[in-house]
């Protein structure tokens, strides 16, 4: 078997007649001796003077069988021993599904609501700014990837099988295409039935879901078991749930700051986390297309997106997040702060593309009154941030600035649209931000519209504050060859909430290795 690369103009199809006489150069044989060939990667190319989709294929010779991915198989665990898992994000998710493979009855504990519940206090949220604090853009059945886009980054093989992840995804009701594509991306008007088929699986084959249920306890007992406590929202009245099991798997994700709390509370191992601060940058996408087909784009080609990365006085500066076609959402997780996040669905079609650009923020990086915290020094940071934005509005409308005037530190006289829904009101953003982020993001846009991306750089651009959930601002150090809490044995720290993910795939790969490990 052989991999070769070819590329044909966008709104074109590969051809048998295409491939096949490269196939069989590659592989050293007649063309009569070429099986089969499969797409196994496609991007887009604006590169050259056509617009290109670039393929990587793989084809084999007749006397070559080419292998195969299995799905896994899930067992029947109506009677088996249980592990509780502790959140149904990414992480929560697929470690619940490979203990079904494993023979584990997985038990899923998640303070929030159903993902089709949900929806109904995320609508709350965007129109009347009430922040329901376990059931919204970031709590509740899929985790904050649900509704925020569901990309796919993660392509390297580090962390395991990322076929694992995306053959699953597939079976479940996502599109195929997320198997060829460089970008894969789901769609946050798709994801939650794939969610939701997910949890009936886990349901069908004996698995239990416990919702509206968050966890405020958790206990080692002397027999070695671990109980859970959790209390239960809904009815009228708060009540308690107990939970046992010699293995949980701890899922939180990375907004779940009573966790930390309770770790820290009990002295269990912690450790401060390096984050990312920043804005929301949203541009009009038919400037996007623009600028990264170099004014080419048809509307038959897939909208634009865009990244970059670069350093700004030995901190990073990055994109983060790219929605296009996409609008901007509120995800706070608690009244009185501001955060904003971004999304699109499966056709991307929206009149604005947004996209996170953050500054890197090490420990070192924070103000010394931050020392007395600890573990949980760079938590309050982040939570004083957010703070700091909602009281300048004292509402979920976002401050923001246009992105030049930004740049140059002058008040925007007025604001263009946004997509976000509760709305804009202009502000200094300039000194709203901490000032080593302001200032490096003051250098980093000029750069980037003059040296990468010609034309972002404009006073058509919108900046809003903050982008803040990047990632965890706390790690629960667990240990590296059984994945165990350092503190807590049988408890496995797990995703993007104990520090060790940054997205879809790599979290349901750590849910993944958690769950083999046990």
């Amino acid at each position: 078997m052989k991999q070769i690369e070819l590329a044909c103009k966008i709104g074109k199809e590969l051809t048998d007649e295409m491939v096949r006489p490269v196939a069989a150069k590659a592989l050293g044989v007649k063309a009569d001796k070429v099986a089969s060939w499969r797409v196994v990667r496609r991007s887009v190319d604006a590169r050259g003077s056509d617009i290109l989709y670039r393929y990587k294929v793989e084809a084999w010779r007749t006397d070559e069988t080419p292998e195969a991915y299995r799905l896994p198989e899930y067992l029947d665990v109506h009677n088996a021993e249980p592990v509780l898992v502790v959140g149904s994000g990414p992480a929560g998710m697929f470690a619940a599904l490979k203990l079904l493979t494993r023979g584990f009855k997985p038990i899923v504990i998640e303070r929030g609501k159903d993902v089709h519940a949900r929806k109904f206090d995320m609508a709350a949220l965007s129109r009347e700014g009430v922040v329901h604090p376990d059931s919204n853009f970031c709590f509740g059945e899929g985790g904050a990837g649900t509704f925020s886009d569901g990309k796919l980054f993660t392509r390297s093989s580090k962390r395991g099988d990322i076929r694992e992840v995306l053959y699953q995804l597939v079976q479940f009701g996502a599109d195929p295409d997320i198997l060829l594509n460089a970008h894969p991306h789901i769609g946050s008007d798709r994801l939650p039935a794939v969610v939701e088929r997910i949890r009936q699986c886990i349901l069908e084959h004996g698995g239990e879901y416990h919702f509206g249920t968050r966890v405020v306890e958790i206990e080692r007992l002397s027999d070695g078991q671990l109980k859970l406590t959790g209390r239960v929202s809904g009815g009228g009245q708060d009540a308690e749930a107990m939970f046992t099991a010699r293995k949980v798997i701890l899922a939180t994700g990375h907004s779940a700051r009573d966790m930390y709390e309770l770790f820290a509370r009990k002295g269990w191992a912690l450790e401060a986390k390096g984050l990312a601060i920043g804005v929301r940058a949203e541009h009009p996408q038919w400037l996007i297309n623009k600028i990264q087909y170099h004014g080419r784009w048809q509307p038959f080609m897939p909208v634009a997106e865009y990244s970059f990365v670069t350093q700004v006085e030995g901190r990073g500066v990055f994109s983060f997040c790219m929605c296009p076609g996409g609008v901007l959402v509120p995800s706070a997780t608690a009244a009185g702060e501001l955060v904003l996040n971004g999304m699109s669905n499966s056709a991307r079609n929206g009149k604005w593309a947004n996209a996170g650009v953050v500054v890197q923020v090490e420990p070192e990086d924070v103000p010394e009154e931050y020392a007395r915290y600890g573990a949980l020094s760079m938590m309050h940071y982040q939570a004083d941030i957010e703070k700091k934005m909602f009281s300048f509005s004292d509402s979920l409308k976002a401050p923001a600035q246009r992105m030049m005037d930004f740049c140059r530190r002058i008040p925007s006289a007025n604001l263009p649209a946004t997509s976000y829904h509760p709305g804009a009101v202009t502000a200094p953003l300039h000194e709203l931000l901490p000032e080593s982020v302001s200032w490096r993001l003051k250098l980093a846009f000029p750069y980037v519209g003059n040296k990468l991306m010609h034309g972002y750089y404009t006073n058509d651009a919108l900046l809003l504050g903050v982008e803040s959930r990047t990632s965890s601002p706390v790690r629960i150090p667990r240990d590296p060859q059984t994945l165990e809490s350092l503190s807590v044995p049988g408890l496995y720290p797990c995703g993007e909430g104990a520090g060790y993910a940054g997205g879809i795939v790599s979290s349901a790969l750590d849910g993944i290795a958690c769950a083999a490990m046990i």
